[in-house]
């Protein structure tokens, strides 16, 4: 399919990639996920529940295709971890299934702060626009660890980014690399950095 629309890319004189969302939901897609996951173009792995849940012909029960069951099902917690690591691993995004409560924003909140926090996954399918804001909200960086990711990496810059401690922890390039992703994501969904990162990082 990539392959296809690659050439009908360059049939059209497209020249820019596309990105492209593929969506993991059968046996087959999870099996080949890495190999799905290295292909051009693709920018987004999608888990999708539902199909995923039905595929197995009852072996899954309905009951997983909500929470709690959703995330402790173990055949359900295997498929999205294996997503995620697939994304994360090749540079794509892992984006979470759909939550089936339209009524309930809180149920939204509650089952995207899980698969951010539990399985690593960036992005969440909204289907109600009540969902748009509980998910934003559960993916966005924590800000207190905004705050203490700011002063860590203001401290390694002034120490020309050799080990330092802060609060009594040790820190280097490893949780440097980690602090600099997080302030990107913070500062891409808008959250407000101390002054004096926003001007040494962003200025």
């Amino acid at each position: 399919m990539v392959g296809y629309i690659q050439h009908a890319a360059a049939r059209a004189g497209i020249r820019r990639e596309i990105p492209l969302h593929v969506l993991i939901e059968t046996h087959g897609a999870l099996r080949d996920v890495w190999r799905i996951a290295a292909t051009d173009w693709v920018q987004v792995l999608d888990f999708g529940l539902m199909d995923f849940v039905s595929g197995h012909h009852g072996a899954i029960p309905a009951s997983a295709m909500r929470s709690p069951g959703q995330f402790e099902h173990h055949l359900l917690a295997r498929a999205k971890t294996e997503v995620v690591a697939a994304a994360l691993a090749n540079g794509r995004v892992p984006a979470h299934n759909v939550t089936l409560d339209l009524k309930n924003p809180y149920n939204t909140y509650l089952d995207a702060r899980r698969a951010r926090q539990e399985f690593g996954f960036l992005r969440m399918w909204s289907i109600y626009p009540a969902q748009i804001r509980p998910i934003v909200d559960a993916m966005a960086p924590d800000h207190s660890e905004v705050a203490d990711g700011a002063n860590i990496l203001l401290a390694a810059q002034q120490a020309d980014w050799g080990p330092i401690q802060y609060a009594g922890e040790l820190h280097d390039r490893a949780t440097y690399r980690y602090f600099w992703d997080l302030l990107r994501r913070a500062h891409a969904a808008g959250i407000k950095l101390p002054e004096e990162a926003e001007r040494a990082f962003f200025g």
